[in-house]
C-alpha cells in the first residue's frame, strides 16, 4: 500500500455529507450490532461446542478471546486506512470478510481451526466498529454525536435482546454450527445495506493517515489527551464487566445453575432489555445533565450491580436471581457509559476520528482478551468468577466516572 497520495487529493475541498437522523442511527446500529451478533448469538452454543469438539476450557474460551484480541489489534490498522481511503471501501472489504469467516467457522473440523476462523472474524469485525464510531464524528459534534449514538444503541439493544434468544433456539435445533451460519448471514445483510445505501461520510481524506511517523505522533498525542484518556478508560472498564458477563455466564447459568441453552438466551435478552431502557433514559440525561452528568448517574447503577453480584456468592439459595439483578443494574449503567464514551473519545480529533476510534477500541479489546485468559483458568464450577469479575469492573467504572470523567469533561 502506497504511503503517498496525489496532491490533488490532499488539496481537494471537503465533501459536504449529511445523513437523515434515522438513517444514521440505523446504520450505526447495524454496524455496531455485528459485535453482539458475533458474541451473544454464539454464546448459548459455547458449552455445546466444548463438548462436541472435546475442547479443554482454555481453548473453548479462546474462541471468544481470540476474536476479541484480533478485533482490538486490527482496529489499529483499519482506523488509519479508513481515514486515508474513506469509510465505505473499508466497510465493503471488512463486511465481506466477516461473512466469509462466519461460514468458515461453521465448517471448522476442530477447535483449533475454529479459533483461527474466529480470529479472522475479529479482524473483519474491527472494520465495522471502527468505521461506525468514526462516522459519528464525521457527521456530528461530540454532544450531538452522543445523542445519536444513544439512539443507535437503542437499535443495538434490540439486537442484544433478540440475538441470544435466537442463538439459543438455533443451537437447540441445529447445534453450535447453526449459530455460526447465522452470524455469517448477518454479515451478508450488513454488506448488502452498505453497498446499496451508505454514502461516503469522510469530508476530507487524510493522505498521510497511514504514514508511520504522523500516525505514531497522532496516537501519542491521543494518549496524552486527558479527555481521550478519561472516556477510553471509562468504556474499557464498563466493557470489562460486560465481557465478563458474556464470557462466564454460559458456564455459570447452564452448567452451575442448570438452565437450558434457550433459557440462558433469555437471561442475556433480559440484560439487553434493560440496556434498551437505559438508552432512552440516557438521551434525556445527556440533554439535561450533559455527558459527564449522565455518566456520573449511570455509575451508581453500575456499582449497585457489582454489589449485587457479590451477594450472589454469599447465598445458598437465590444466586440466580441476585445475578440477574446484578446483570440488569450493570446493563443500565452500561447504557449510559457506552454512548457517551464512544462519542467522547473521538470528539477531540475530528480529522483523525478513525485513528482515535481504533486506539480506543484497541484498549477495550486488550482488556477483554485479558479477561478471557483469566476466565479460562478461573472458572471453577461456582458463581464466584462471574460475580467477582463484575464487582471488580463495576468498582473501576464508577471510580473513573466520578474522578477522571468528572474532572476533564464538562457537564
Amino acid at each position: 500500500m502506497s504511503l503517498s497520495t496525489p496532491a490533488a487529493v490532499a488539496d481537494a475541498p471537503p465533501v459536504a455529507v449529511s445523513l437523515p437522523l434515522g438513517q444514521a442511527a440505523f446504520v450505526l446500529a447495524l454496524l455496531l450490532g455485528l459485535q453482539p451478533v458475533a458474541t451473544d448469538v454464539y454464546l448459548p452454543a459455547l458449552p455445546l461446542l466444548t463438548k462436541a469438539l472435546a475442547a479443554p476450557m482454555a481453548l473453548s474460551q479462546l474462541t471468544m478471546s481470540a476474536l476479541i484480541l484480533a478485533f482490538g489489534v486490527a482496529q489499529l490498522a483499519w482506523g488509519p486506512v479508513a481515514d486515508r481511503f474513506g469509510r465505505r471501501p473499508v466497510l465493503l472489504a471488512g463486511l465481506s470478510l466477516f461473512a466469509l469467516s462466519g461460514f468458515g467457522s461453521a465448517l471448522a473440523p476442530s477447535v483449533e481451526v475454529l479459533v483461527a476462523w474466529r480470529a479472522l472474524q475479529g479482524v473483519a469485525l474491527a472494520s465495522a466498529v471502527v468505521c461506525a464510531r468514526a462516522m459519528v464524528r464525521d457527521l456530528y459534534e461530540p454532544v450531538a454525536g452522543a445523542r445519536v449514538m444513544s439512539l443507535a444503541m437503542s437499535g443495538l439493544a434490540v439486537i442484544a435482546i433478540g440475538g441470544p434468544t435466537l442463538g439459543g433456539a438455533v443451537a437447540g435445533a441445529f447445534g453450535w454450527r447453526g449459530t455460526l451460519v447465522l452470524v455469517g448471514g448477518a454479515g451478508l445483510v450488513a454488506l448488502g445495506y452498505v453497498a446499496w445505501r451508505l454514502p461516503e461520510t469522510v469530508r476530507r481524506r487524510n493522505p498521510v493517515a497511514t504514514s508511520a511517523g504522523p500516525l505514531l505522533r497522532g496516537w501519542w498525542a491521543m494518549l496524552r489527551h486527558p479527555v481521550f484518556r478519561a472516556w477510553t478508560l471509562l468504556i474499557a472498564c464498563t466493557y470489562g464487566g460486560l465481557f465478563t458477563i458474556l464470557a462466564a455466564s454460559p458456564f455459570v447459568y447452564i452448567e452451575v445453575l442448570g438452565l437450558s441453552s434457550a433459557a440462558f438466551g433469555l437471561t442475556l435478552a433480559w440484560g439487553g432489555g434493560v440496556y434498551l431502557v437505559a438508552t432512552f433514559v440516557g438521551r434525556r440525561w445527556i440533554h439535561r445533565h450533559g455527558m459527564g452528568g449522565a455518566v456520573a448517574r449511570g455509575a451508581a447503577f453500575t456499582l449497585a450491580g457489582g454489589l449485587m453480584a457479590l451477594v450472589a456468592t454469599r447465598v445458598d439459595e437465590g444466586a440466580l436471581w441476585w445475578l440477574l439483578a446484578a446483570h440488569g443494574f450493570y446493563s443500565f449503567g452500561h447504557g449510559m457509559h457506552q454512548p457517551c464514551g464512544q462519542a467522547g473519545a473521538v470528539g477531540p480529533f475530528p480529522h483523525a476520528a478513525g485513528a482515535a476510534s481504533a486506539l480506543a477500541g484497541f484498549v477495550l479489546a486488550i482488556v477483554a482478551f485479558a479477561i478471557g485468559l483469566w476466565l479460562g483458568a478461573a472458572i471453577d464450577g461456582t458463581v464466584r468468577p462471574l460475580a467477582f469479575g463484575v464487582a471488580f469492573w463495576a468498582t473501576a467504572t464508577a471510580a473513573v466516572a466520578w474522578t477522571l470523567v468528572r474532572r476533564h469533561v464538562e457537564r
